[in-house]
């Protein structure tokens, strides 16, 4: 069977990009993440003429898929027994390993375009070398195809999400539910502003860890100009 004229335009993009420079940072664990791209292609019906794309990912923060979020919703492609057996697995090894659901939303609305007269060879050169200069962790330059220039983003989300997940996955495994983090950031705006102590308090308070830290509020509060 023939693949579709759509098919064939995804795995020709896909075959036809490259991460130049991914970003040197990798995915928040916590929030969201801001990824600031360059997709450089050369115009499909011009000869010597390269588009730079400019534009914005948005990364939400990455949550653990468990065996209980598989049973609450079909696996696709399985048979109801074949998806038991293998849920059932999941549950016996939950603890050998982490799988992780990642979202992106790639903002159409702050990409902006230009067209450069040059070889997309000197024009890729260029971008790189001032990206470098930026020192922008979360930069990254692709070169790909004019169209559908989209399925570029994708393949850099693949690389974005292999460099991230190891990391992402020590962060969750340390704190779940991301309490600690959230008490840690607290604690840090506290430390020189008195004002912030109410918020931390009802943070402890609301999370039901105030006796966990109670010691270390307390020296904070003594520790704090009045």
């Amino acid at each position: 069977m023939s693949a579709s004229p759509q098919e064939f335009d995804f795995w020709y993009a896909v075959n036809n990009t490259e991460v130049v420079m991914p970003p040197r940072g990798r995915l928040e664990t916590f929030g969201s993440t801001l990824i600031h791209y360059w997709l450089v292609t050369e115009l499909m019906d011009a000869i010597g003429q390269v588009r730079i794309r400019e534009g914005r990912i948005q990364s939400f923060r990455p949550e653990i898929l468990t065996p209980q979020s598989f049973s609450e919703s079909p696996l696709e492609g399985f048979q109801e027994e074949q998806a038991e057996d293998f849920i059932r697995w999941l549950r016996e090894h939950e603890s050998d390993f982490m799988l992780l659901k990642y979202g992106f939303r790639i903002r159409h609305e702050t990409v902006t375009e230009s067209i450069v007269h040059d070889s997309i060879e000197n024009v890729v050169d260029r971008v790189h070398t001032d990206l470098k200069g930026r020192q922008d962790p979360l930069s990254a330059l692709v070169r790909g195809v004019d169209e559908p220039w989209e399925v570029c983003l994708l393949k850099l989300l693949v690389e974005v999400v292999r460099r991230s997940a190891p990391g992402n996955a020590r962060d969750l495994r340390a704190d779940p539910d991301g309490s600690r983090h959230e008490i840690e950031a607290a604690f840090r705006r506290a430390a020189n502003n008195r004002a912030q102590l109410a918020p931390l308090a009802a943070l402890l308070n609301r999370l039901g860890k105030f006796k966990d830290y109670e010691d270390r509020f307390y020296a904070l509060v003594r520790s704090l100009p009045r």
